[in-house]
């Protein structure tokens, strides 16, 4: 450019100055500066959402130690405070030229660079209250590398302002659970190549031809979290990703537990009106696990076997993956063990059994997992197996924690075959619980048959707020049995029933003589575990009988139990133990209200229901279950009901 130019764009800025008087200050700008200089300072020191700050590292990082602080005396919130003020008053003092348009200010903050947004990247879906920040990892308190203590040294932890310890979790309210549903909604990944677990529903049953029905309890509660990301991404999830017993499963209820001296579960019936139907009744089966003092719970040695294959890279997964384990780290006890096997072209181990409390070391070998190559699944198992062989001890619990998003596809990659090794390998006595990771090619139907194989339970992770639920807030019972082989058996009394269905169970379905043949696997009770089961019954003298009696069929006699509408056995074996117990009770006919536990899991099994398109609700929909669950939400103390409710009223929007 020529001087001559400089020179007359200067005098041109000399004129417009003469003529233009500088703008007034703008008090609103001011604000808006000084508000995003503010919220800034506390997204940089992790105040804004409750960030635990620091991170676990080893001794002997000072230096980085004063570089942080140094930073804290440069970025102090005085001085940004001030630093604020200079730039509203530098918005007030701009200079407009002729003829230009001076920008609108910007309405939200913008994301802060740095760890925040690497933080973002988290999935925010899920779980209850969830926020954005709430995505960061929550690292508890750090201690020296188990190499420093081998050498006598005394051990050392970090200042609290470097390793914050765990904190219980708040309960949320109804406002934070508003925040959550409001929350952006995030797509699902394209390219979906998800396989879902699931069987036709349950038929109506002919009590004078079929009175006996039996089934395994079930504990997992992967599809209702499945679902949960669905609805939040805009979708209606898949017909076959709803499990309606998972959905009921899901939530925790105040059964009566049992007492002393008796069995580890107590069984509770109930028998009530059926909201979709008048002329039907709803019989509840509950059992509710004792929960052992933490004393006097057994050793645990947890052996993390973690898909690290190419398909894991998105945030959803493996970065998420690795901040769920870190939650999970705080709960653990110095008695308990934790080793880490990976694969994915090929398995390893890369943390050998190591004390729980050494948890900067168990850090740090989650920290430097990364995600690429194929997915050896039969090799990973393996090789945790023997490692979870290696470290069980008499009378302690030993489990295999595999995370994945279920995407075999080298070794053995058909899901009854891998059934049939997990299968052989519990026979050890090592338990397998399956955690799901992210959407597009979960592969559910994988997942549940390892679980179900495998003695343990199946869960789907899509938020830290989930995280916190399956592994730590039910930590005791997600991982420690209370009963192994948990069967139902139940037979209607003909006189009294004509006709019934047992809701959900659909793959927990077991023949009549399973039940008492103690080689037959069923589900398992973790401590402080409850567990519902749902049958819709039909009396024998109701008009909503939808078969006629047969010619030729044999009459009940006469008065035969007539105060009975069934009877109920349950068998289930001790840990460690080859021989079952049984434990029988007959289900009286006994009408009554419900309390609000038997309300909202009959709200819950309406909500499956009109997601799987039944057509056993008549004209019974969205409105009814909704007020029906709205009603028998009770203390409701972490937010799971309000939160169902919310997804209900999403469900509803999305199903027009």
């Amino acid at each position: 450019m020529s001087d001559d130019r400089t020179d007359g764009d200067l005098e041109a800025l000399r004129r417009a100055l003469a003529r233009e008087a500088a703008p007034a200050p703008d008090p609103e700008a001011r604000a808006r500066a000084m508000a995003l200089a503010l919220e800034n300072y506390d997204r940089f020191q992790g105040r804004a959402s409750g960030l635990r700050q620091g991170k676990d590292r080893p001794a002997g990082a000072g230096f980085l130690n004063g570089v942080r602080r140094m930073s804290g005396s440069f970025f102090s919130r005085p001085l940004l405070a001030a630093t604020g003020s200079l730039a509203a008053l530098g918005l007030a003092l701009v200079v407009v030229m002729p003829g230009a348009r001076l920008a609108e200010p910007p309405q939200t903050a913008p994301e802060a660079p740095g760890a925040d947004a690497r933080l973002a990247a988290v999935p925010e879906a899920g779980g209850g209250a969830e926020t954005a920040g709430e995505s960061a990892p929550a690292l508890p308190q750090a201690t020296e590398p188990r190499a420093r203590r081998a050498e006598g040294a005394a051990p050392q932890t970090f200042a609290a302002d470097e390793a914050m310890p765990m904190a219980a979790p708040p309960a949320p309210d109804l406002a934070l659970s508003k925040q959550a549903a409001e929350a952006p909604a995030r797509a699902l990944p394209s390219g979906d190549s998800e396989a879902y677990a699931n069987a036709p529903d349950n038929p109506l049953r002919v009590t004078a031809e079929d009175p006996v029905s039996t089934f395994s309890i079930d504990v997992d509660t992967a599809s209702y979290a499945i679902l949960r990301s669905s609805l939040r991404a805009g979708q209606l999830p898949p017909r076959e990703a709803v499990r309606i017993e998972e959905m009921i499963n899901y939530f925790p209820y105040d059964y009566p537990a049992p007492e002393s001296g008796t069995p580890p579960f107590r069984p509770s019936l109930s028998v009530t009106r059926t909201p979709w139907n008048p002329e039907t009744r709803l019989v509840h089966v509950a059992l509710q696990g004792r929960m052992p003092a933490i004393e006097d719970r057994p050793p645990l040695n947890l052996v993390f076997l973690i898909d690290t294959s190419g398909s894991m890279q998105d945030p959803a997964k493996l970065p998420l993956l690795k901040q769920s384990f870190g939650l999970m780290l705080g709960r653990l006890r110095p008695e308990d063990q934790v080793a880490i096997v990976t694969y994915a072209g090929s398995a390893g181990q890369v943390l050998a059994p190591t004390p729980a409390n050494q948890r900067s070391t168990i850090l740090s070998a989650l920290d430097r997992l990364d995600a690429g190559g194929s997915t050896a699944g039969e090799e990973g198992l393996a090789l945790a197996y023997r490692t979870a062989a290696e470290m069980a001890g008499a009378g302690e619990v030993t489990r295999v924690v595999l995370a994945t998003d279920g995407d075999f596809n080298l070794g053995i990659s058909d899901p009854e075959e891998l059934a049939r090794l997990v299968a052989h390998e519990r026979d050890t006595g090592v338990y397998l619980s399956v955690l799901g990771f992210g959407r597009g090619n979960l592969d559910d139907a994988t997942m549940q048959a390892l679980a179900q194989n495998g003695n343990g339970q199946a869960a789907y992770i899509d938020s830290l707020n989930e995280a916190q639920k399956v592994l730590v807030d039910q930590l005791g019972g997600a991982l420690f049995p209370i009963a192994d082989d948990v069967k139902v058996q139940v037979e209607w009394n003909p006189a009294r029933v004509a006709e019934y269905r047992l809701i959900g169970y659909e793959t927990r379905d077991l023949r009549r003589e399973d039940f008492a043949n103690d080689r037959v696997d069923a589900g398992e009770i973790g401590a402080g575990h409850s567990v519902t089961a749902i049958y819709e019954i039909t009396p024998a003298d109701s008009p909503a009988r939808l078969t006629d009696p047969l010619r030729y069929g044999a009459e009940p006699p006469e008065g035969a139990h007539g105060d009975e509408l069934g009877f109920l056995r349950l068998r289930y074996k001790a840990p460690g133990e080859s021989t079952s117990t049984l434990i029988d009770t007959p289900i009286p006919d006994m009408l009554t209200e419900g309390s609000e536990d038997v309300r909202f899991s009959t709200a819950i099994a309406g909500f499956g229901e009109l997601l799987r398109g039944s057509d056993k609700l008549g004209a019974w929909g969205w409105d009814e279950a909704i007020a029906l669950a709205d009603g028998a939400r009770g203390a409701d103390p972490f937010g799971y009901r309000v939160e169902a409710v919310q997804l209900m009223r999403l469900a509803e929007s999305l199903s027009r």
